[in-house]
């Protein structure tokens, strides 16, 4: 099994920044690869940035020039920097990774989320 813990959520304002990370632990062969997807109340669950274990990025058209996704192979962490937040940015982040668990099997796994509010 593969938990994702994250952190860095909070209430935030406009223009101001945050700083998310996430934690993998468990049993996993490896984990690639790793991302962030958001959800806010009325929507669906879209992706905000992913990347690779090789360092390819991948941003939603909405955050990019704002958002900064990296990763530490080493530690299987993940972390977005989020600045210029907007109040449009307000959702549920979760953490979400790709882990092969066994050879052969390749699973989905996400985070319980974290809130983030951009209110002034």
């Amino acid at each position: 099994q593969v938990q994702l813990v994250e952190s860095g959520g909070g209430l935030v304002q406009p223009g101001g920044s945050l700083r998310l990370s996430c934690a993998a632990s468990g049993s996993f062969v490896v984990i690639n690869p790793m991302g962030w997807y958001r959800q806010a109340p009325g929507k669906q669950r879209e992706l905000v940035a992913g990347i690779t274990n090789g360092g390819i990025t991948n941003y939603a058209d909405s955050v990019k020039g704002r958002f900064t996704i990296t990763r530490d192979n080493a530690k299987n962490t993940v972390a977005l920097q989020m600045n210029s937040l907007k109040p449009e940015d307000t959702a549920v982040y979760y953490c979400n990774a790709r882990a092969l668990v066994v050879y052969g099997r390749w699973n989905d796994y996400w985070g319980q989320g974290t809130q983030v509010t951009v209110s002034s």
